[in-house]
């Protein structure tokens, strides 16, 4: 039975559902009106159901495809605007005891090189990206209760938050580990944590046993029920996602929006963030083996009705994607990228060596956070370092409130371009901080309230003087 604030995994994500849901699309996508009335209803920036999202996805008329994609642009602008938020993964340890098909971290991978950063080695790790620029991290570590137990994750945040290194400071750490128990969420959040990142890989229950079929993450119900018990930990911001290419993308799509309905229904808040990485090439994994991977054309559909289904999530691609498959989903819906990343254990201080390969998986993205900064620019976009909100408690229902409310612009243009100062002050090329004061000065006049732009442009004047970390 579907219930969408259900405790039970099998409920708030039911089988049927999903199908009943994905025969409606079917039924209904050559419906003009109805279409046209659901466009209508998402204008508004509410949202649409997973039925009504599965309708738009499904919808293959040239005419009404193109209106689509506009009202995503349109929405993200309107939400977003033209910032674009920055972070870089770190990743502490790839020893894993699961047995993930896709995953080259999986317990009998003989050849991949198994690492775990010391606390000295991270102290490394974080000045060497100090150095680069980026404020917010995104931990990763493979699932092993002996070698990466929480207490390790729990020195490792303190170990990052402790390093200051010139100007540059880590503002903000994402957690992305396996799924734990409500007391552990609770220790994470007192660590200090800003978001609280998994994903679910695929929503089909009987694929998801299949891709698992060894380790703690072989239980569909204890992985699918995390962000349940995060959010009864106290963690107001969490990060959800699928794998696409591990199952139907259909199947999972409609399984995320069910997913972030019954966070939004059981507690008031929906997911901060939606990641849509697709099945890459890695060590010991080829994508050939996974037939349901989607084309760039797809994957741009998939980013646009999310976008459209829940206008106020954030929203993710990393570096997993080319340069061109990032550039066609930013406008579309994508607020936040990664730049200059290392997938590897560490790897950030030092290059790891081609014959130490312990990444999780390949980039496709390779340029610097200098490069990727100044692309984002070329296009009209902001560059955003800003860890704001996370910093003034403004998180879970306090920041959905403010970004539904419209309120939200009053902070995230001006943080957008005093973080994007700091950055052009201390670690951009001489090219991409001409390019940046540029925008800045272009940008800063846009700002609509008096006030908020009188003490933007003094913050942004005093940091050319040499001060720092100024926030709205």
């Amino acid at each position: 039975m579907y219930r969408v604030d259900s405790e039970k995994a099998e409920e708030f994500i039911n089988h049927q559902e999903v199908l009943d849901t994905l025969e409606y699309a079917r039924a209904n996508k050559n419906n003009h009106a109805l279409i046209e009335q659901l466009i209508t209803k998402a204008a508004q920036c509410k949202g649409l159901t997973h039925r009504e999202a599965a309708l738009l996805l499904e919808c293959d008329q040239p005419e009404l495809t193109d209106r689509i994609f506009h009202l995503a642009k349109e929405i993200k602008q309107k939400v977003y605007g033209n910032r674009i938020v920055m972070f870089a993964p770190l990743y502490l340890s790839n020893y894993c005891v699961n047995g993930c098909t896709y995953c080259p971290y999986h317990l009998k991978n003989k050849t991949i090189a198994r690492k775990k950063l010391t606390q000295e080695e991270i102290r490394r790790e974080v000045i060497a990206l100090q150095d680069m620029g980026p404020k917010r991290l995104a931990l990763e570590a493979g699932e092993h209760p002996l070698l990466n137990p929480i207490e390790y994750i729990l020195e490792s945040i303190d170990t990052i938050y402790s390093i200051k290194h010139r100007n540059g400071a880590i503002r903000r750490v994402n957690v992305n580990i396996a799924a734990t128990t409500v007391e552990n969420y609770t220790r994470l959040r007192d660590a200090g944590i800003g978001t609280y990142i998994l994903f679910q890989e695929t929503y089909h229950k009987e694929n998801y046993e299949l891709l698992h079929p060894t380790g703690p993450k072989s239980n569909y119900a204890w992985h699918t029920e995390a962000m349940d018990r995060a959010m009864q930990g106290g963690i107001d911001d969490v990060g959800i996602g699928v794998l696409f290419g591990l199952n139907t993308f259909r199947y999972d799509f409609v399984g995320l929006l069910m997913h972030a309905e019954h966070l939004e229904a059981t507690f008031g808040v929906g997911p901060h963030t939606i990641s849509v990485p697709r099945i890459c090439p890695a060590d010991d994994i080829d994508t050939a083996d996974f037939p349901n991977s989607i084309s760039d054309e797809i994957f741009r559909r998939i980013v646009a009705v999310i976008r459209i289904a829940v206008p106020y999530t954030g929203m993710i691609i990393s570096t997993r994607e080319s340069q061109e498959s990032r550039r066609q989903v930013l406008d579309i819906g994508i607020s936040q990228i990664s730049g200059g990343s290392r997938t590897s254990v560490g790897g950030y201080a030092e290059p790891e060596p081609l014959s130490e390969n312990s990444a999780q998986f390949d980039l496709s993205d390779t340029r610097t956070l200098d490069e990727i900064v100044g692309w984002l620019l070329d296009m009209g976009y902001i560059p955003s370092f800003c860890t704001a909100c996370y910093r003034a408690g403004r998180t879970g229902d306090r920041f959905m409130s403010l970004v539904k409310s419209g309120q939200i612009a009053n902070c995230c243009a001006p943080n957008a371009l005093v973080t994007l100062k700091e950055y052009l002050e201390d670690y951009a090329s001489p090219a991409t901080r001409a390019k940046g004061e540029e925008l800045i000065i272009r940008e800063a006049g846009k700002i609509p309230n008096p006030k908020i732009k009188e003490i933007a442009l003094r913050n942004l004047k005093e940091i050319a003087g040499g001060k720092r970390d100024f926030r709205f």
